[in-house]
Order: C-alpha cells, then structure tokens, then sequence
C-alpha cells in the first residue's frame, strides 16, 4: 500500500506570507517519509463544508505543482483531480506536460467532471449540463492522449476542434499516467475502463468501495480492458492521527479489495499533520499488503 498527501487547504497559518514556507517544508518532510504522492485540489474558491468556507485561502492547482515540483525530488505530483471546464484541453496537455518535464517525469493528470458552480459562475468558466461534461471529460482525456502520442494531426470532436496537436517537448518517459476521480457507475467508471491508469474513489466504507471495483470490473470486461492493470486509489476523509489504530484498519481492509494507494488530507497545522504521518502511520502503512 503506496500513502499520498493530499494538501487541501491553504487556511493554516493564517498569514499568506506563510504559504509558500509552510507548503515546501511539508513537501520536505513527506519526501522523507518516503510518501509517494503529493496532490493539491483544482478549485479557485475553497469548497464550502462543515470545515471550510468559500472566502478561505485558495491557489491556482498547476502553479502550486511547479513549486511543489522544484523542492521535490521523488513524489508523484498531481491534481485532485483537475476540473474539465477549467482549462482548453490543448493547454491542459500543455501543462501536464510542462510539469512532467520540469519534475523530471513526475505528472499525474488527474481528471473529472468539474462540479462546483460557485466559483464557475463567479470566475466566468461556462457551466454546462452535467451529461456534455462528461462528453467534454472524454474528449478531453482522447486530445491528452493524442498529444502524447507521435500524431500531431487535428482532432475534430463535437466540443473541441484542434488544427493540430503539436506538444514539444513529450513528457518524459511515456505519457503521465491518468487518473480519473468519481465513483458515478455509468459514466465515469465507464471512462475509467475505457482510458484511465488509475482511479480514486472516496473511502466511504469497504463494502460501497468493493461495489464500485465491481462495477469498474464490468466494465472493463465490457470494453476488452484488463481490470488488473488500473492502479485503484481512494481518497480517506476520515480521522487518521486521532484514530491511527482504525486509520490502518481501513487501510488494510481496502488493500484486500485491491486498493494500491490511501491519500490522507492535513487536518491540522500541515507541517506538523505530515511530520507526525511520517512518524506513526507511514512506516506501518508500508508494511501493508
């Protein structure tokens, strides 16, 4: 069982001159705690929960990677997960690519159907019908793979049309691995068999997680897919430090269902959130499957 960090809020310390420190020593002790991703969210607005609102600190995803990138040596970088709507998918590929190369192979594209309508509407990003997200996540995921590979012609689908798709220089080492985030059964699982290297479910419990690999099983058998070559992933929202001895419980529960990677989220001051997984749950998580 790999352990990823999910690094979700900008809130603490308050001070934003603090960002930027607090962000790359929580990058330093990850890396030596041998946790093998790092993730940051795709929003511009924080998400509004019962533990955060929507004015709260918040930064542009791709830009918070490249400084990630640059005090990292070892880590997986990627979004979670990057929102379709937010960016061109021609620049997307771009970007991913951008990333991969200056972190020496290290990108993750992680991608989804983007939700949150806020900021949507307060940004100006178009808001469109959930079913032609969807379409726009697939073609999006198709021009990504085309850009990455040696056809640099046009791309005509019914959202987006490409001239070409010219991406020099290429990721380093083969295309970033995709992960597609969502549990939606039809479409997204769908999506996942179809195109994805990995996907990331939220850990809502062993038996909700083991019906949806059930379901990503159908339909891989649906599409000629291999099952087994899809890295699963969930994203754990629960109590870790609070809870160490059920926190690896469930971790050990999902890696009987297959799960290859458990992403937890600061909950705390994120230096001593890390500092404190890197001395009580990433050594025992390690030994785990």
């Amino acid at each position: 069982m790999k352990l990823g960090l999910h690094y979700w809020n900008y809130s603490t310390p308050a001070d934003p001159a603090l960002i930027a420190p607090t962000l790359a020593e929580s990058v330093r002790v990850a890396e030596q705690a041998q946790i093998a991703s790092f993730s940051v969210m795709d929003h511009y607005f924080q998400m509004e929960t019962g533990q955060s609102v929507a004015d709260e600190p918040m930064l542009e995803g791709y830009t918070t990677l490249g400084y990630v990138a640059a005090v990292s040596e070892r880590m997986t970088l990627g979004l979670m997960v990057t929102g379709v709507m937010y960016r061109h998918p021609g620049l997307l590929a771009k970007i991913v690519t951008s990333l991969d190369v200056l972190s020496g192979g290290r990108a993750r594209l992680g991608i989804g159907a983007s939700w949150y309508e806020r900021e949507q509407y307060g940004l100006g990003v178009p808001v469109v019908p959930v079913a032609e997200r969807f379409e726009r996540l697939e073609e999006t995921i198709r021009i990504c793979l085309q850009m990455w590979s040696d056809d640099n012609g046009p791309f005509h689908g019914r959202h987006y049309r490409l001239a070409e798709t010219l991406c020099v220089p290429e990721p380093i080492g083969g295309h970033p691995p995709i992960m597609i985030g969502g549990g939606g059964e039809r479409k997204t699982l769908l999506l996942v068999a179809r195109y994805a290297d990995a996907c990331n479910l939220f850990a809502t419990g062993q038996e909700e997680v083991a019906h949806k690999l059930d379901v990503l099983r159908a339909h891989c058998e649906a599409e000629d897919r291999d099952y087994d070559a899809i890295t699963k992933t969930v994203m754990y929202g629960g109590p870790v430090l609070d809870k160490p001895a059920a926190f690896l419980a469930d971790a050990e529960a999902y890696a009987g269902l297959g799960i290859g990677e458990i992403q937890v989220l600061p909950d705390r001051h994120p230096v001593s959130f890390t500092h404190q997984i890197a001395e009580r749950i990433a050594p025992a998580v390690a030994g785990i499957g």
